[in-house]
């Protein structure tokens, strides 16, 4: 069995997770992912299944779209919801011209430091594990690429956009940079991911489906194969 599946990360679940269960469904052992997502985001995560697990580094350089919610007023240690707030901020005002502006400031090249909180490796030790010990590295600044960003909705306590980024942003951090522009602090509070170069959220397949789309012999209804890959 050769090919990709285009499913629709469910919240909670981690990515390696999630090629567990892809395993177990297909009954089928190579199965890579291509773009980490972390638990408490959505949507679309590529498995590359069979010989297509040669096309993963290809496919993990592609760009990416985002849904994001960012909450105002507070900054955790793991730059999203899930983590313990660090500082504060009581009176959040901002308006859509002043979003905007931090929008356009964050467009285009940007640094990011990689959060501690991460898959990265330092001396071969994932950084979330070290930074669960309570440990913190010194990590170097790296250049990424904002496409676009969109304003969608927004109130005292949240903004919601949409973002279109190359491999290697974190949007988590993106939100922190963007409440410090607006001075009132930010972390992620939900995310989801809705393009992966050519493949969109609107194309995915659930886990729930997957399962009976294979148990009903229809699962290529959904596998992309070799052929069709650009």
């Amino acid at each position: 069995m050769d090919g990709i599946l285009n499913i629709n990360k469910p919240k909670g679940m981690t990515s390696h997770d999630v090629v567990s269960a892809v395993r177990r469904i297909i009954g089928e052992k190579r199965v890579g992912h291509t773009g980490t997502l972390d638990p408490i985001a959505t949507g679309v995560l590529l498995m590359c299944i069979g010989k297509a697990t040669s096309f993963a580094s290809i496919l993990t350089r592609c760009r990416k779209t985002y849904v994001a919610d960012m909450g105002l007023g507070k900054k955790t240690d793991t730059q999203d919801i899930t983590g313990s707030v660090i500082a504060s901020c009581d009176n959040c005002s901002i308006d859509k011209e002043k979003i905007d502006r931090a929008f356009l400031k964050f467009t285009g090249d940007i640094e990011q430091v990689p959060p501690m909180y991460s898959a990265l490796k330092h001396k071969g030790e994932r950084l979330y594990k070290l930074a669960r010990r309570g440990i913190v590295v010194e990590r170097k600044a790296r250049r990424v690429h904002i496409y676009n960003m969109k304003f969608i909705t927004a109130d005292d306590k949240l903004i919601r956009f949409e973002v279109e980024s190359s491999p290697g942003t974190y949007i988590r951090t993106l939100c922190e940079q963007i409440g410090e522009e607006l001075g009132c602090n930010g972390h992620l509070v939900e995310l989801q991911r809705t393009v992966i170069g050519d493949f969109k959220l609107t194309d995915s397949v659930s886990l729930k489906d997957l399962g009976v789309l294979y148990k009903d012999g229809r699962l290529n209804d959904v596998l992309i194969h070799l052929n069709k890959i650009h």
